[in-house]
């Protein structure tokens, strides 16, 4: 790992973290996935969610991550990595406070989202991001859900046979959805579109 990605991570170091925007996208990024498996491991950590300093640290990496994974176009080379912290988001509260503010495991899993899901149309991608997806859709996080309705609708038109076999957690989504109303109009029509999408690839006809 680059060393001041691992001095950072290593000591929580909030006053250095900003230093990593400094360096250049090519010198990290074969650092890239070892260090989100430190954030994974930080952000696992027991006292994560009540401590401020790690949350600041942890929010400026995949930041600097995610950045240079779009600029370096490696989502493929670090996707597993990226799928893996985002995925044990779930194991952790994702409903907003009171005060309606995401938890920290909720901003990590928003901003690690639209890192991945925007590469809709790459089929290795999809193939590691989908499963967790469609388990984001059940957790019930409003503003988690209606970003991933979005996503999903290009992932079903772009790459709709990843999608096929998760087709009735979908539809039980949209229900839970439209029961709770959690969805506005459009978003709850996003999803019922993915679903037609993939009915018609599941069986031939909508």
């Amino acid at each position: 790992m680059h060393q001041l990605f691992a001095l950072v991570l290593a000591q929580k170091d909030l006053s250095r973290a900003g230093d990593l925007f400094s360096l250049e996208d090519a010198e990290i990024e074969g650092s890239l996935s070892e260090a989100l498996e430190q954030i994974r491991i930080i952000s696992s950590s027991a006292d994560y969610q009540t401590n401020d300093n790690d949350q600041a640290v942890v929010e400026i990496c995949v930041t600097r991550i995610t950045a240079a994974i779009r600029e370096n176009a490696s989502i493929e080379r670090h996707g597993r990595a990226l799928v893996a912290l985002w995925e044990s988001c779930l194991e952790h509260n994702l409903q907003p406070s009171g005060r309606d503010e995401d938890t920290p495991h909720a901003k990590i899993a928003s901003d690690i989202m639209s890192c991945i899901l925007q590469n809709y149309n790459r089929a290795p991608v999809m193939a590691l991001a989908v499963p967790v997806a469609v388990k984001f859709l059940q957790r019930g996080n409003k503003e988690l859900c209606r970003n991933m309705s979005s996503y999903l609708s290009l992932a079903a038109i772009a790459k709709a046979d990843l999608l096929a076999e998760h087709t009735d957690t979908i539809v039980k989504s949209v229900l839970q959805a439209a029961k709770a109303m959690w969805f506005k109009i459009w978003n709850h029509s996003q999803l019922v579109v993915t679903f037609g999408v993939l009915v018609h690839e599941k069986h031939g006809k909508f």
